[in-house]
């Protein structure tokens, strides 16, 4: 008599639990306010100080009164335009909204990554995400308690 052996793969699959897209789009608006806080004042991707500026533009940004220190707004248009540009249920992606704007901050970027999450930008959005599933945690164990989703 032959024998059979069956295998069962024991995960637990998150993919089903789901946030709303406005859930998603307050969570990615966090993300991007986080980064925009930490540029602003000029820190780098580990909220460390920024990388100096060349000479040249660190006396040119000087002559226009916007300081000396590697912040993206000399013009404000780089961090104006950095928003949340996609949200679905499991994913937010931000960007810059212009061509120009994407190129400028490509450049940017191999000078210094500076659309990274620090680790207080991850901690902001892991807080934004547990209030979201505090939100989400009532609604989830009513649908279990009748059986399936409910309308």
């Amino acid at each position: 008599m032959a024998s059979i052996r069956i295998y069962v793969k024991k995960q637990i699959r998150l993919d089903r639990l789901n946030f709303k897209q406005n859930q998603m789009y307050k969570v990615g608006t966090v993300g991007v306010d986080a980064v925009k806080s930490r540029l602003s004042a000029a820190q780098g991707p580990a909220d460390s100080p920024a990388k100096p500026l060349t000479r040249s533009y660190a006396i040119q940004k000087s002559k226009r009164g916007k300081g000396n220190r590697r912040n993206l707004m000399l013009t404000g248009d780089m961090l104006g335009n950095f928003m949340v540009r996609t949200v679905t249920e499991n994913k937010a992606t931000a960007n810059l909204t212009t061509r120009k704007g994407r190129i400028k901050a490509w450049i940017n970027q191999k000078i210094e990554p500076w659309m990274v999450f620090s680790p207080k930008n991850k901690a902001a959005v892991a807080e934004a995400t547990r209030q979201a599933l505090a939100e989400l945690k009532p609604r989830l164990l009513i649908e279990r308690l009748l059986g399936g989703k409910q309308q």
